[in-house]
Formats: C-alpha cells, structure tokens, sequence
C-alpha cells in the first residue's frame, strides 16, 4: 500500500506572519540516515517552534500575565499565541479560569516532549557558544598519519604555550578523506599533501619535506648514500594505496625517472611500508621516520628532486570561530619551519 503522508496543519496568512518566519525547504536525507526536523514552512516543526518556549513558560506559572511578565512580551501577544497553537493542534492544551490556567491532560503530555526539546535546543546552542570560546574553544584539526607522532605534537604544544585551554579534535587519515572532512564541515583545518587545488578550498604551502629511498639493510643498493631513482627501476615498490597523496607523489617521481613502479604490495601507513621494507618485500620512496628503525638504509634521492609539498588548507568562505583563526594564524607563521630538519 502506498503511503499517506500525513495532511499538513493549515495556518490562516495573518497568524503565520505574525507567529512564525518561512524557511526553506530542506531536502531529505539519503535512506538511512538519522531523522531531522522538518524545515519546510508549513511542517509541525517549522510552525510550533516559535510557541514552544512561550507554552512552556504559561505552563509553569499557570497564570498568562505573569509568564507575559516574565518573558517580557505582551500578555495579550501570548493569549493569543496559546489560543493559536490550541486551534493548530486541534487540542485543548490549557483549562482556563480568567488570566489563571492548567493544562489539560494533553497539554501536560506535550509539555514533558517540549521541556525535552527546549532542553535539546539549550544544550546544542551551549555547546557551540562554548566550542567558539576564544580562550576554550575547540579546533577539529585533520593531518596525515605521518605527522602524527611528531610533527604534529610539537605544533600542539607550542600553540598551547599561549593558548593553554583550546581543545583539538584530531583526525588523522589520507588528503583526499580530509578534504571531504573539510567540505562535510567535520574539520576545520588539515594539513595536507600535495596541496590541494580547489575552487572551494583555500591552500597555503607551509613547508616541504624530503623523501628517501627505503631499502633493506642487505640491499644491494644498501651501501649507497645516495642514488638516482632511475636506478631502482628494476625494484619491486611497497606503496600506499591508490588516492593517497604520497601514492600520487611516488607515481609522478617514478615517471620523471622514466619508469613505472612495479608495485607488489599497497599499504595505508608509511610505517607498515617501512616493515615491509625491513622483510625483504621491496623498496619505497617515503619521508623520513620519527624515530629510526631496524632493518632498512635510506638513501637520499638525488634526481629527480624528490620532495613533497605540505600545506595547510581550509573551506573557502567558511567563517573561522576566534580559536580556529589563531589556530591557523599560528600555523601561517610557521611557513618554512612546520617540519623537523
């Protein structure tokens, strides 16, 4: 059976105007997704909004002209506004005696949801007003995993010295996945590479980093310092996987070198490829580690110029909180210094 939507409530033009404002539709979601409220102008949501606070408040003083005194609005503003939501609900929220009321069992059943929904509203806008807090707010702060043992700690830290309660939401994972953060509104800010370019982005290089040819300590080439990377064009390659921007970075270099890697293994983090070096699986183009590890030589590459470029990006047009605007001032001031020599 197909199903009825149920019909919407009718509104005369002078008590729409005068009680609530029109708002766009909004489109609903893709299956699956949590339920919203519904913005279009004549839906429940959009109609008894504005009466909720108003209901509530007549409800707890059982008197209309002092819940009129106490939200400072004309009591004969709020008679009518109760009146009005009454007839769109087709229910008898109230029993009255003069200016003096009581809810009716309908109404009491409603005001335990509205309490909840008032109460609802409260706690989201407290929790926004406190994440745009100068001095507490909070900065949601994308990065690659391979900055997320140092290069990222350090930044933390020296932003702190000055700003010492500011709270980071982290999220580490691949360039392509941070940009969609960043146009989801799920971050503000990520560190990036190769630095992205967007018509709704804004980038700024910040540093770069050199990458080195990863080999096995009984290598061959292990002996080397440094090496061409045409040379390693006959090397089986351990790689991120495909969409990753050092993936993306390796490609390029392996074809100015004149060849395409022969690629035997794809990872997700630069440090599992390192393992896989160290067991005699192949070879990589990766920058260089926090900490050294067993098993494998890095060689600087001397031709082509292999680095990759780190930057800082953001949504184009989105307005900053006072602590996302430091956060990206201290990080703009770190131009050429973002990086460990």
């Amino acid at each position: 059976m197909a199903h009825q939507r149920r019909p919407r409530p009718r509104l005369s033009s002078s008590s729409y105007a005068q009680d609530i404002a029109p708002s766009n539709a909004a489109a609903a979601g893709p299956p699956g997704t949590p339920p919203t409220a519904d913005l279009d102008p004549d839906s429940w949501s959009a109609l008894l909004a504005p009466r909720l606070a108003q209901f509530a408040g007549v409800a707890r003083h059982e008197h209309v002209t002092r819940a009129a005194q106490d939200m400072n609005v004309p009591q004969s503003t709020l008679s009518r506004a109760m009146v009005r939501l009454e007839q769109d609900l087709g229910v008898a929220l109230f029993a009255r005696k003069g200016r003096t009321v009581s809810l009716t069992p309908a109404g009491r059943a409603f005001l335990t949801s509205v309490e909840g929904a008032l109460a609802e509203v409260e706690r989201a806008a407290e929790s926004v007003r406190a994440d745009a807090d100068p001095a507490s707010g909070k900065v949601a702060f994308g990065f690659l995993h391979t900055m997320g043992s140092e290069t990222v700690p350090e930044l933390i830290r020296a932003f702190r010295a000055d700003h010492p309660r500011v709270r980071f939401q982290l999220v580490q994972n691949y360039g392509e996945a941070m940009l969609e953060g960043l146009r989801a509104g799920e971050l503000d800010l990520c560190l990036t590479s190769p630095i992205p370019e967007a018509p709704d982005l804004v980038a700024r290089r910040l540093d770069e980093q050199r990458l080195r040819l990863v080999v096995p300590d009984d290598h061959r080439l292990a002996g080397r310092r440094r090496i061409r990377l045409a040379e390693a064009a006959d090397e089986t390659f351990v790689t991120l996987e495909p969409g990753y921007g050092l993936r993306r970075i390796t490609d390029a270099l392996c074809e100015a070198a004149g060849f395409r890697p022969r690629v035997a293994f794809e990872g997700e983090e630069a440090e599992t490829l390192r393992g896989l070096v160290a067991a005699g699986l192949g070879v990589a183009l990766l920058p260089p580690p926090a900490v050294a590890r067993p098993g494998v030589v890095e060689l600087t590459v001397t031709a082509p110029r292999a680095v990759r470029e780190v930057g800082v990006a953001w949504l184009d047009g989105h307005p900053d909180t006072p602590p996302v605007a430091a956060f990206k001032r201290f990080l703009l001031s770190r131009r050429g210094h973002l990086l460990p020599d």
